[in-house]
């Protein structure tokens, strides 16, 4: 039987990343923690978590119009060469931000 409550180096990597972000509020510290979960254990419930994370603490820093300005740019950019939508990386964690 498989011990459910058993902390993978992921989820240890998870809980420091998150206490950075909301218990010391280190958010540069936190982030870069983060985009190392993501980079790292692609496809875990790890780097879901983190996506989500790294997401909230954009919300946080960036101004919401730069936000929408980034993301504006980077569809148009895709647009323009061509890139067809990749719905299968759209449901994976692959973003290495």
């Amino acid at each position: 039987m498989k011990n459910k409550n058993k902390i993978t180096v992921a989820g240890q990597d998870y809980e420091k990343a998150y206490g950075m972000h909301y218990k010391t509020k280190d958010l540069p510290k936190a982030f870069k923690l983060y985009r190392g979960i993501i980079s790292d254990y692609p496809g875990s419930d790890e780097a879901r978590y983190s996506l989500s994370q790294v997401k909230n603490i954009v919300n946080e820093v960036v101004p919401k119009q730069e936000v929408m300005d980034a993301l504006v740019a980077m569809t148009l950019a895709h647009f323009e060469q061509g890139v067809p939508p990749d719905l299968k990386s759209a449901s994976e964690v692959s973003l290495a931000l």
